[in-house]
């Protein structure tokens, strides 16, 4: 006999899947801002995965999202927010919007977000993810991420959510005094996170 899966069972497999990646993959990954895991808990990735994959949403992997574009894994998107350490009054620019997951987590602390995405397609998947969980202070924008969004600058922070063989300077010009960028940065196999901070109106200050 055929049996319906039951949806409180499948319900509580979703929440302990949820409270493993982050007590398993992202707090072992000192990860230990409380804000962050607690976010990192309360937005639901796995709405946010390409239905194809979303058995996948909570591993440890980086997920396809077509057009050559992937989600960071889940401990370095939380990695990343820690780093940027936003606060409510701050705006943020995100670069590659993808599924707008990221997105979602960097409009929890901010003010404002905008998300610059080059793939049609993704901007649209992205909109459409962020409408449906209302999430109303991320505007995704389609453009070269290279070259930054300077019409909203100077930002208090820059998520680049895409791997760089160097940051380029018209992001790090994009910068408040005082704003900090993260980005991967280098050629595979050797890639590193790096956190850059404008210290002076000349000076920066990096962090890997």
């Amino acid at each position: 006999m055929f049996m319906q899966p039951d949806p409180i069972c499948a319900a509580m497999n979703l929440e302990q899947a949820r409270f493993n990646m982050v007590e398993q993959q992202i707090r072992t990954w000192e990860v230990l801002d409380q804000d962050v895991l607690d976010l990192m808990s309360i937005v639901k990735r796995e709405e946010f995965v390409p239905a194809a994959w979303r058995n996948l949403a909570f591993a440890d992997a980086e997920i396809p999202l077509g057009h050559g574009a992937t989600m960071f894994s889940p401990k370095i998107e939380a990695h990343a927010l820690q780093a940027l350490q936003l606060k409510r009054h701050e705006k943020a620019l995100e670069i590659g919007s993808g599924s707008g997951y990221m997105a979602a987590l960097l409009a929890a602390h901010a003010d404002h977000v905008w998300s610059l995405e080059i793939v049609p397609e993704l901007a649209a998947m992205a909109r459409d993810n962020l409408a449906r969980h209302g999430i109303g202070n991320v505007t995704v924008e389609a453009g070269d991420g290279v070259r930054g969004l300077p019409a909203h600058a100077p930002y208090d922070a820059i998520m680049v959510s895409a791997a760089l063989p160097a940051v380029p300077q018209a992001l790090l010009d994009q910068l408040k005094v005082g704003g900090r960028l993260f980005a991967i940065v280098g050629t595979a196999p050797v890639m590193t996170a790096q956190v850059i901070t404008r210290v002076t109106e000349d000076g920066y200050r990096s962090v890997s």
